[in-house]
């Protein structure tokens, strides 16, 4: 796409919102949803305009003046809210924008005990939460084959950046070093997955699945301590990940053991992480946080 993409996001949250501020920043326009009123408020003062996804007239509004729609708000036990709010709205809307792209999770492989995963591998995922993108993404899948809509998936790990790192937790105390020995990440900055999405625009394919990820899986307590250390601060106390300090959304992360392949979004997308490591992502972060 050479026109600037007026980009409807569903779901203003961490990743929605730097999508939707690098439309604007490329000359764009953006509408993200949210339920919170008082996001919305902090959308609009940035420029994104902002409004409540169960508003059926202002939903379909902002999706008849969408080039391009965005969901990255998370599946729920009936399947994807983006996708029924915007069949709903679509029916008093003129049609669907040209690209649509739907964020899952890297938990739809599964454990592959340390291996490799790619986007044409079996999805096997063994939590709640990855099982719940596997429909999501089938049921947007249907969609674009039913509709003749140009859908595209993005498979993320965790999404790291400014205000939402390890950074920040051990600055307030929160971080913790979990060891599991063997166990490997991969992770993304947010501006990384940001290039990756706005690369897709550019050249999109039908049906297509992207993993946007760093390029060295490393294990968490590595991170920690490097970034510990990176800051001169001491490392925090080592625990299990059984430990019941380890929050359940952590301890999610410890179910998979895993290598996120990133060669096709490389290859098809011309895409390339700003932040390989999480060691270029740390130096941005400290540098953006001061």
């Amino acid at each position: 796409m050479s026109e600037p993409q007026k980009l409807l996001v569903f779901g203003g949250g961490y990743l929605g919102r730097t999508a939707a501020l690098e439309a604007i920043r490329r000359g764009g326009t953006a509408v993200a949803t949210s339920r919170d009123p008082e996001r919305r408020l902090a959308l609009e003062a940035e420029g994104i305009a902002a409004v409540d996804p169960s508003d059926r007239e202002a939903l379909s509004a902002a999706l008849a003046g969408a080039t391009t729609v965005l969901i990255t708000a998370p599946p729920d036990a009936q399947g994807c809210p983006a996708l029924r709010a915007l069949a709903v709205a679509e029916s008093v809307s003129t049609a669907w924008p040209d690209w649509i792209g739907y964020v899952s999770s890297t938990a739809v492989y599964g454990d592959r005990n340390g291996g490799w995963a790619f986007e044409d591998d079996a999805l096997n995922a063994s939590s709640l939460e990855g099982g719940r993108r596997v429909r999501a993404e089938a049921d947007w899948l249907d969609a674009g084959r039913g509709m003749g809509l140009t859908v595209q998936i993005f498979r993320l790990p965790a999404i790291y950046g400014p205000g939402r790192s390890v950074v920040d937790r051990l600055r307030d105390g929160s971080a913790r070093l979990v060891r599991k020995p063997g166990q490997v990440f991969n992770r993304v900055h947010v501006e990384d997955a940001v290039a990756g999405l706005f690369a897709s625009m550019a050249q999109p394919r039908p049906g297509a699945a992207y993993n946007l990820a760093d390029d060295e899986p490393t294990p968490a307590d590595v991170v920690i301590a490097g970034a510990a250390e990176r800051l001169g601060v001491p490392r925090p106390r080592e625990v299990d990940w059984h430990d019941p300090e380890v929050s359940d959304t952590m301890r999610r992360f410890y179910l998979d053991n895993k290598r996120i392949s990133n060669a096709r979004a490389k290859a098809e997308l011309g895409w390339r992480p700003q932040y390989p490591t999480w060691r270029e992502g740390l130096e941005a972060i400290i540098a953006a946080e001061g």
